[in-house]
């Protein structure tokens, strides 16, 4: 399910779809407190309700987290939204 344009992710507001995978979808999003583009990773809406795949996006998030690296993205949320999971 790709997310409308102007659909709020807490302060992230989507701009566009940059693609999907297995465990989700990312988005090109504008960071509303920031005034910022950012890239948000958002996790598939069928696994919404699923714990242990709660669990895994979460632990992705805090894994990336943990690297500083100038090749890698670095990672500055991890949120819940409605029923929306994203990093």
């Amino acid at each position: 399910m790709i997310l409308p344009a102007g659909t709020f992710l807490g302060p992230y507001e989507i701009v566009e779809p940059l693609g999907s995978g297995g465990m989700g979808e990312g988005y090109r999003e504008r960071n509303a407190r920031l005034n910022r583009d950012v890239a948000i990773k958002v996790l598939a809406p069928h696994m919404a309700d699923d714990s242990t795949a709660l669990l895994r996006f979460e632990r992705e998030g805090q894994a990336l987290a943990a690297l500083s690296h100038p090749g890698i993205v670095g990672i500055f949320d991890v949120g819940r939204h409605d029923h929306s999971a994203y990093v």
